[in-house]
């Protein structure tokens, strides 16, 4: 079993930044690969970014790339999403998960993979 943990959201005008965190508890996180997805009002949950058990592979979704960086601390068993140049079209509900199952990057972005979801984190991105 894992837990997790997100936070860092919040209100922020376009073109600003955030950082938020996943906090990952109960089970050996270099066990998992990590990824973001991100849910708006009236939308399905998309994939936003995934990140390897070491951190060498990292893909993003387009609608993000160049924009938003995940990285992992694993001695912390923390991951994190850096979000810069934030537009509107960024507001929605973050979730980190995990997912315990071999690492692809073409496969990183179907939410079935992943066995843990942490509760989200809202962010809000004012025009």
């Amino acid at each position: 079993q894992v837990q997790l943990v997100e936070s860092g959201g919040g209100l922020v005008q376009a073109g600003g930044s955030l950082r938020l965190s996943c906090a990952a508890s109960g089970s050996t996180f270099t066990n998992y690969a990590m990824g973001w997805f991100r849910q708006a009002p009236g939308k399905e949950r998309e994939f936003v970014a995934a990140i390897s058990r070491g951190g060498s592979r990292a893909p993003y979704a387009d609608s993000v790339k160049g924009r938003f960086t995940i990285s992992r601390d694993n001695a912390k068993n923390t991951v994190f999403l850096q979000m810069n140049s934030l537009k509107p079209d960024d507001t929605a509900v973050y979730y980190c998960a995990a997912d315990s199952s071999f690492f692809s990057e073409v496969q990183a972005g179907n939410p079935y993979k992943y066995d843990y979801w942490g509760q989200g984190t809202q962010v809000t991105v004012s025009s």
